[in-house]
């Protein structure tokens, strides 16, 4: 990467929030964040280890100023239990995505190299493609892609980020 490609760069900052896991909570988050022109990267959300609840991740573009900002309004929300900055924290986090790509007897072999070098799995085969399963974070995720599409690409699945604080030492 050139000097020239980082000013180019938008950096991007990461929430996540434990929520009230039922219907509308999640419209009531994504239209503040939209009413309030924040940009959303990703998000991702799904059922916490706790009845009722669903952890959310959201990655937003700007810096410390916007996600201070986000984080206020999403307190303000009634769903909202706890709302964390994890941006400069030590943790783990991943993306899944599904890739389906062209292939026949002649770049199969190609491709199953290629997904292997990658730890990715090959999750369905047909005569004239692959599905494949990839988890890992965004450069990871991209540069797979990236070899993919010599091949051709037929689709693309991302899940976006979901993201967990490592345990602290003690």
């Amino acid at each position: 990467m050139t000097i020239k490609d980082t000013k180019n760069i938008i950096p991007t900052r990461t929430v996540t929030a434990l929520v009230n896991d039922k219907p509308g909570v999640l419209n009531r988050i994504t239209s503040m964040l939209r009413r309030r022109g924040f940009n959303i990267q990703s998000l991702a959300v799904g059922h916490s280890e706790i009845d009722h609840l669903s952890r959310l991740t959201v990655v937003v573009e700007g810096g410390d100023d916007i996600v201070e900002k986000i984080t206020k309004q999403l307190h303000k929300l009634i769903d909202i239990i706890k709302v964390n900055d994890i941006s400069d924290d030590n943790i783990v986090s991943r993306e899944l995505a599904l890739i389906k790509v062209n292939s026949d007897t002649k770049t199969r072999s190609e491709i199953m190299q290629i997904v292997a070098i990658y730890r990715a799995k090959i999750v369905d085969v047909s005569s004239s493609s692959i599905i494949i399963e990839a988890t890992g974070d965004d450069q990871k995720i991209q540069a797979l892609q990236n070899l993919l599409s010599s091949f051709g690409l037929i689709e693309v699945m991302r899940t976006g980020l979901i993201a967990m604080n490592r345990e602290k030492n003690k």
